[in-house]
């Protein structure tokens, strides 16, 4: 696949040049679907995925003019007939993941089937932001955070640092964000530390783009690779 890793969205021009870029046409002549799976698990998610759908969050992704926006629900594709989902998903421009609970994401992401299908997707590109981006990545620096939100009795727990690994890095979004705990630098370098694999630190006006696992730091803000 191709893929445009963010940390809050399509939020600046430069990002939005490389979405075009990496789509080979504009974004009103691109079709996209929408994956808000990673939000449900928090308190409000209904409300947060409802707002992220519509356009009324405040990360940049679905209200970008595509041409036509459709919903992928991760949770519901187990009880679906393949044949039903499979050709939607091959004939999308983009798959736009949202963030969220990065566990219970790639959870879904295995269970649905999606995941096993994402390799074959040659000319999709899949964006995500910010759990949505850690999900494809092959360490999860969330997987503390995220192992609260597990339900009692689930087998959700297990490898919760482990992602997707679809791409030979792994990311640390919003560097130095004021909400976020454990987002500056010196504790970003410490998760980074026992890693065996890069990690690009992101803010929220950066992105990663990655095109036959040749990888380009689009930003308009600050980042940095830490390498183990």
């Amino acid at each position: 696949m191709k893929f445009l890793l963010t940390s809050s969205g399509i939020g600046n021009p430069s990002i939005s040049d490389a979405l075009v870029d990496l789509l080979g046409k504009p974004i009103a002549e691109s079709t996209a679907l929408f994956i808000p799976t990673g939000v449900h698990p928090f308190p409000g998610g209904a409300e947060r995925a409802w707002k992220a759908i519509h356009g009324h969050a405040s990360i940049p992704l679905g209200e970008l003019g595509w041409k036509s926006l459709g919903l992928l629900e991760l949770t519901a594709l187990p009880t679906i007939r393949e044949e039903n989902w499979v050709p939607a998903v091959r004939a999308a421009d983009a798959l736009l993941v949202w963030g969220g609970d990065v566990l219970y994401l790639t959870y879904w992401l295995r269970r649905s089937g999606l995941a096993d299908l994402l390799p074959s997707l040659r000319d999709t590109v899949y964006v995500g932001v910010s759990a949505g981006s850690i999900a494809v990545t092959p360490y999860n620096c969330d997987a503390e955070f995220d192992l609260q939100f597990v339900p009692d009795g689930s087998d959700m727990a297990q490898d919760a640092d482990r992602a997707l690994g679809l791409v030979d890095f792994t990311l640390y979004p919003h560097l130095n964000h004021p909400d976020m705990e454990d987002t500056d630098l010196s504790s970003i370098q410490k998760w980074a530390s026992g890693i065996p694999v890069p990690t690009y630190a992101i803010d929220d006006n950066t992105a990663v783009k990655v095109v036959d696992g040749t990888v380009e730091v689009i930003s308009e803000g600050d980042w940095k690779l830490i390498s183990p």
